[in-house]
């Protein structure tokens, strides 16, 4: 839910100072941005709440290849969030993204299984009804991402 909080607020903080600044709303840069400060707010739980992170990998994972996986997607998202507003490289970066998170489905949906709590980094998670909110929310996430990064990647 945080994130979409994010997503929403940087998305509409745009559109009124581009407004205001512009005499017009600029809905494309509006949307990457908001994407890319959502970006970096979730790549933050990568290092802050490591250890619930960590949570979302199988049990057969060794630690110390959980703890890179964790470190490795918190910089893709980063990576990701820088690649979406510079010009050259915001469609492939937005394809990147795309795949990014399909490719999370599983790790959330595993989780959400386990009753992982990110945050308190144990097993008091909301469960297996998180389901209904976490996969809408990841498809938005998707077509967001391909709405502002590869189909209007541009300035109009």
């Amino acid at each position: 839910m945080k994130p979409l909080i994010v997503l929403a607020s940087v998305f509409g903080l745009t559109l009124l100072l581009t407004y205001t600044f512009n005499a017009r709303e600029d809905l494309y840069l509006a949307g990457r941005l908001a994407l890319a400060v959502m970006l970096l707010f979730t790549s933050l739980a990568h290092f802050v709440f490591m250890k619930g992170m960590v949570l979302m990998v199988p049990p057969f994972i060794p630690m110390a290849i959980k703890k890179t996986m964790v470190t490795v997607t918190g910089v893709i998202e980063i990576i990701a969030a820088a690649g979406i507003m510079i010009y050259e490289t915001r469609v492939i970066a937005g394809y990147a993204l795309v795949i990014f998170l399909a490719a999370l489905l599983p790790a959330n949906v595993y989780a959400t299984q386990r009753r992982v709590n990110m945050e308190a980094g144990d097993f008091t998670g909301p469960g297996i009804y998180y389901l209904w909110f976490r996969i809408p929310m990841q498809l938005f996430l998707i077509a967001w991402t391909a709405y502002f990064a590869i189909i209007h990647p541009y300035p109009h």
